[in-house]
């Protein structure tokens, strides 16, 4: 088994089974041990002698439900195949493997559910490109419905494994097997719930396939990272880690301002200065120790304070409201050659009419404001911008898009120039040279007023002490997923800053340091 941080598409999967087949191992081995790996799997889920019902599917997925209910019943257990198409219809590999399997073979009509105590699901893999309907759609409601724990071969029929979207009818699986590596749609919403956990087999492919390949896609992990993480050095002081800005809103909106300022200060910045209206600084005063604290009036005001080249970090969003004047500030902070985190309100004011009123009438993507904000940012193709919207500010800067997730914060990233973190429950962090990573540690008691800032404080510290923006935005959305789980139920914003320490000094997976 192995937990590689690589994701594979459907297409980036075919060419992996083509090379291995190159490389000298048959289709059949491969599918051999496939087979083999799902009767192991399934083994591991009910008691010795159980009854458990295998679904084919016509292609080679169900090739591997053959090879699996062959070795079952080798093995003692009461194994039925149910076969969704005509057995003489199988063609190549499957059609080998359906031979070797000297059992009956029932219609999905005939299946009882009460018969067994698990359900094989190998009716469809990650290749399918269409809703199921008819007799496929009838048998995966009948999974469904049944009570029977199920264990899904690949992908749960009906799932999207590239996208991780539900084409349609799709299997809710308890366990997924899957092979050679992962794919985005096990990590993706929906296709991650409805997978269940998933175990990934080695079946004999060879990992020098990926030096082919190249996969631009994977799991958000420390391996992406954490060779250039700043960890400081013993030679170090406050002023080679970077002094990171953030730019606070007015009076009534200062929180937010504070709350990434903490981040990025916890995450390792040298200095930490928040840029502050005249009419807000008493309340950040009340509230600021560590974190320093500086007056500017406007965007002239705001230049004034970026003038200084060793503040090399600048955050602008988190509270300052969209208005026409956040929009200014933000095309000041992109004068400058400093690294800039574009979050929230910032991106929004780029989406707004010019006759601001109370209820904004909203742009739509090719509006010329929305393509002044990548202008801006492509005039420094050097300067690392990082931008962190939510799915409803993902739309209203970049519109509507089709494609996954991933697809579509790729899409936004090269058209901005910029790296983008596409927020969620998955989120999925993107850079304009076509590389991908999917956040699998987010728990659900992130979802709290104020997370997101920090997470933007987070990024800007990072930024501040140089590490690449791409590696920045996803050392700090894992962090910040592992911070909240180390606090657990009941977390608000305030506490993110706070675990950072206990995190920083935890060992990592893979065996990974964070220490230099």
């Amino acid at each position: 088994m192995t937990t590689a941080p690589e994701l594979l598409t459907t297409a980036e999967m075919a060419q992996a089974d083509f090379l291995a087949v190159e490389a000298g191992v048959s289709s059949l081995t491969l599918m051999e041990n496939a087979g083999r790996a799902v009767a192991d799997a399934a083994q591991r889920m009910v008691r010795p002698g159980a009854a458990i019902a295998v679904l084919c599917g016509p292609g080679n997925n169900g090739g591997d439900g053959f090879v699996a209910a062959r070795l079952l019943s080798l093995r003692g257990y009461n194994v039925q195949v149910a076969l969704l198409g005509e057995r003489g219809a199988l063609k190549g590999d499957a059609a080998a493997m359906a031979r070797t399997w000297t059992g009956a073979t029932i219609t999905p009509d005939a299946w009882h559910v009460g018969d067994c105590d698990l359900i094989v699901d190998s009716l469809f893999g990650a290749g399918l490109s269409r809703a199921l309907d008819g007799a496929a759609a009838a048998l995966v409601a009948k999974v469904n419905t049944s009570g029977k724990p199920v264990l899904a071969v690949d992908v749960p029929s009906g799932l999207d494994g590239t996208a991780g979207r539900a084409l349609g009818p799709v299997v809710q699986a308890t366990t997924t097997i899957t092979f050679f590596r992962r794919k985005p749609g096990h990590v993706l919403l929906p296709g991650r719930t409805l997978c269940g956990p998933v175990v990934v087999a080695d079946i004999g492919i060879p990992a020098s396939v990926l030096d082919t390949i190249k996969p631009a896609i994977s799991t958000n992990a420390p391996a992406l990272w954490s060779a250039s993480f700043p960890w400081p050095r013993s030679d170090g002081h406050k002023y080679t880690k970077g002094h990171a800005i953030v730019v606070s809103g007015p009076a009534h909106r200062t929180g937010a301002a504070r709350l990434a300022a903490r981040g990025a200060l916890r995450v390792g910045a040298g200095l930490v200065t928040v840029a502050s209206p005249p009419e807000a600084m008493a309340d950040n005063a009340a509230h600021l120790t560590a974190i320093m604290l500086e007056p500017f009036d406007g965007p002239r005001g705001l230049a004034g304070v970026l003038d200084d080249v060793r503040r090399n970090a600048v955050l602008i969003g988190p509270g300052t409201g969209v208005s026409l004047t956040t929009r200014l500030l933000t095309q000041v902070a992109l004068e400058y050659d400093a690294a800039v985190v574009l979050d929230a309100d910032a991106l929004t004011s780029f989406t707004i009419a010019q006759d601001v009123v109370p209820e904004a009438r909203f742009l739509d993507d090719a509006d010329p404001v929305v393509w002044a904000l990548f202008e801006h940012i492509k005039e420094k193709p050097g300067r690392p911008v990082v931008l962190t919207p939510h799915e409803g500010e993902f739309k209203r800067v970049f519109g509507e898009r089709t494609g996954s997730k991933v697809e579509r914060a790729l899409a936004a990233a090269k058209q901005a120039g910029a790296v983008v973190v596409l927020k969620g429950a998955d989120t999925v962090i993107a850079a304009p040279d076509g590389r991908a990573a999917i956040n699998e540690n987010a728990p659900p008691w992130l979802a709290t007023a104020g997370s997101g800032d920090v997470l933007a404080g987070f990024i800007t510290g990072l930024l501040a002490q140089g590490m690449p923006a791409f590696e920045a935005a996803c050392a700090a959305v894992w962090l910040h997923g592992e911070c909240a789980t180390a606090f657990g139920p009941g977390l608000i914003a305030e506490d993110l800053p706070e675990m950072l320490p206990r995190v920083l000094a935890a060992p990592l997976p893979w065996g990974l340091t964070l220490r230099v």
